[in-house]
C-alpha cells in the first residue's frame, strides 16, 4: 500500500471514529430529555394545580401516566425498531416528542394534560430502546461500546437527578409550561443532526409485528406498575388487586405467546441465559435502591429540614455525580476485575449506603446525606452500566432493540418498585403517629395522608397545635425512612449475593465484531 493510500485510509478511519462519537452525542441528547421529563414535573405541580385545578385523582394521573405508558410500551417499541429501523423510529419519536411537549406546555384542562402526558410517554418509549440499540450497532469495538454505554447510562442517571434542578431554575423565572418547552429546541437539533450522522440498522429477518403481543405487553406492564405504585398510597385495595391480577395474567399470556410465535416480539429464551437474567435482576434492583433513596430524601430535605425545591434538588446532585464518574470507567474495570466483582460490588455499596441512613434523624447534617447519595451514585454507575453492557452483549446485534427494551423495562420497573415498596414501609410507619387531641378530625385525617398534607393542615391550626402536629408527623416520617432504608439495604445486599452466583463466568467481549 502506497503512502498516499495509507494516509487516505487513516483519514477515513479517523472520520468514522469522529462520526461515531458525534452520533453518540445525538443519542445522549434524547436520553437526557426523556430522563429529565420523568422528574421535572414534580416541582411544577403546585403552580400547575393552581392553574388547571385538577382533582386529587387527576393530579396523580398527571404525575404517573408518563412513566406508566413508557414502561408499558418499551418492549413493543424496541421490537418495532428492530423491524422498521432504529434510526427511523428514533427520528419519528423525537419529532413527536417535541410536538407533544408544546401540547403539554399549553394544556388548558386536567383532561388535556393527562392525554398530553400519555402521548409524551408514547413518544418517549420510542427513544430509549432506539438509542441503546443504535449504540450496539454503531460501536463494533466492545471496549468503545462499553464507554459509550457508560456515557449513555451516566446521562440517564444524571438526567433524572438534574430534573428537579432544571425545574426549580425554570420555575423561578417562567410559568409551569416552560418545563416542557425546553424539549422543543433540543429535539429539533436532534432530528436535524441525527438525519445526517446516525446510521440505519434493523433486523433483516424480524418477521411481522404482532399486535396481540403489543396489547398484552402494554396492559400487563401498566397493570403491574400501577399496582405497585398505588399500593404505597392506598394500601391493598380492590383496585390494586384487580390491576395486579389483570397485569399478571396479561404478562403470563404474553410470555406463553412469545414461545409459540415464529418471530416473537421478545425472545423469551434469552432469560434461560444465567448471565442475562442475572444482569436484568441487578439492573432492576440497582434502580430500586437509587430511585427509592432519591424520592424519599427529596421529601426529607424539603418537608423535614425546610429546604426549598431548588436547594433540595442541588443537594441530591452527588448521586448524579457519582453515577457519571463510575459509569464512564465501569467497562474498563469490569474487564480488569470481572463483571461479577464490579456488579456485586456496586450493589453491595448501594446496600451499605442505605444501611448508613438507618441512623438519620431530623437534625442530621448534610455531610452524611451527601456522602450517602454520592456512594449510592458510585455503586449505581458501576452496576447499571455493566449490566446494560451484559444485556446488550448477550444477543445478536439484530435483536439489539428487544434487548435494549428489556434493560429499559427493568429500569422503569425498578423505579416503580423502589418508590412503591419502600413507600409502603414509610407510609405504614408514618400513619401511626398521634395528632394532638385538639386537632379537628378532618385536619387530622388529612395529616395522616402524607407529610405534605400534615404541613398544609398545620397551617390551618393555631401555631402551637400546628407545630406539635407537624413535629409528630416529621418524627414518624423519619422513623419510616429509617426502616425503609434498612429494608432497602437488606434487599440490595441479598441481590449482591445472588449476583455473585448468577454472573459467575460472565465476561464483557474484547474482540471487534465484524
Amino acid at each position: 500500500m502506497s503512502r498516499t493510500e495509507q494516509l487516505n485510509r487513516q483519514t477515513e478511519v479517523e472520520g468514522q471514529s469522529r462520526g461515531r462519537w458525534l452520533a453518540l452525542c445525538v443519542l445522549v441528547l434524547a436520553v437526557l430529555l426523556v430522563a429529565v421529563d420523568a422528574t421535572v414535573l414534580g416541582l411544577a405541580t403546585p403552580s400547575l394545580s393552581e392553574d388547571l385545578k385538577p382533582s386529587g385523582t387527576q393530579l396523580l394521573w398527571i404525575g404517573d401516566i408518563y412513566s406508566f405508558v413508557i414502561a408499558g410500551l418499551l418492549v413493543s417499541m424496541g421490537s418495532l425498531g428492530d423491524r422498521m429501523g432504529r434510526k427511523k423510529l428514533l427520528l419519528v419519536g423525537a419529532t413527536a416528542f417535541g410536538a407533544v411537549s408544546v401540547l403539554n406546555a399549553y394544556a388548558s384542562s386536567p383532561e388535556m394534560m393527562i392525554a398530553a402526558r400519555a402521548l409524551l410517554g408514547v413518544a418517549g418509549a420510542t427513544l430509549m430502546p432506539s438509542t441503546l440499540a443504535l449504540i450496539r450497532n454503531i460501536f463494533q469495538d466492545p471496549r468503545e461500546r462499553s464507554l459509550a454505554i457508560g456515557i449513555w447510562g451516566a446521562t440517564a442517571s444524571a438526567g433524572a437527578a438534574v430534573g428537579p434542578v432544571v425545574g426549580g431554575a425554570l420555575l423561578q423565572h417562567f410559568w409551569w409550561g416552560s418545563v416542557f418547552l425546553i424539549n422543543l429546541p433540543v429535539m429539533i437539533a436532534l432530528v436535524l443532526v441525527g438525519i445526517k450522522l446516525l446510521p440505519e440498522s434493523k433486523n433483516p429477518v424480524a418477521g411481522p409485528w404482532d399486535l396481540v403481543s403489543v396489547a398484552l405487553s402494554l396492559i400487563g406492564v401498566i397493570g403491574v406498575v400501577y399496582a405497585v405504585k398505588d399500593v404505597a398510597t392506598h394500601g391493598l385495595t380492590w383496585g390494586v388487586w384487580a390491576a395486579a391480577v389483570i397485569g399478571g395474567a396479561c404478562l403470563y399470556a404474553f410470555v406463553r405467546r412469545q414461545f409459540s410465535l415464529p418471530s416473537p416480539l421478545l425472545d423469551m429464551r434469552l432469560f434461560r441465559h444465567r448471565g442475562f437474567s442475572g444482569a436484568v435482576l441487578a439492573d432492576l434492583l440497582t434502580v430500586f435502591g437509587l430511585s427509592g433513596l432519591v424520592f424519599f430524601l427529596s421529601q426529607f430535605l424539603q418537608l423535614v429540614q425546610g429546604r426549598d425545591p431548588l436547594e433540595a434538588g442541588l443537594a441530591e446532585l452527588p448521586a448524579a455525580i457519582g453515577a457519571v464518574a463510575t459509569g464512564l470507567v465501569a467497562g474498563r474495570y469490569a474487564r480488569r476485575y470481572s463483571v461479577r466483582v464490579i456488579v456485586t460490588g456496586g450493589l453491595a455499596v448501594i446496600g451499605l449506603a442505605l444501611g448508613a441512613l438507618t441512623v438519620i434523624h431530623k437534625e442530621t447534617g448534610y455531610p452524611l446525606l451527601g456522602v450517602a447519595l454520592l456512594v449510592v451514585g458510585l455503586g449505581a454507575g458501576f452496576s447499571f452500566t455493566v449490566t446494560a453492557d451484559v444485556i446488550l452483549s448477550s444477543v445478536p446485534k439484530e435483536q439489539a432493540g428487544s434487548a435494549s427494551a428489556v434493560s429499559e423495562t427493568a429500569y422503569e420497573l425498578g423505579a416503580a418498585l423502589g418508590i412503591a415498596l419502600l413507600g409502603s414501609v414509610v407510609t405504614g410507619v408514618y400513619q401511626s403517629f398521634t395528632a394532638p387531641a385538639s386537632v379537628p378530625a378532618p385536619l387530622a385525617d388529612a395529616a395522616h395522608e402524607s407529610l405534605g398534607g400534615a404541613v398544609e393542615a398545620g397551617k390551618a391550626l393555631d401555631p402551637q397545635a400546628g407545630a406539635q402536629m407537624v413535629g409528630a408527623a416529621q418524627d414518624a416520617f423519619v422513623d419510616g425512612l429509617r426502616l425503609a432504608s434498612g429494608v432497602g439495604a437488606a434487599v440490595l445486599l441479598a441481590t449482591a449475593a445472588a449476583a455473585w452466583f448468577l454472573l459467575k463466568g460472565q465476561e464483557l467481549q474484547d474482540g471487534v465484531e465484524h
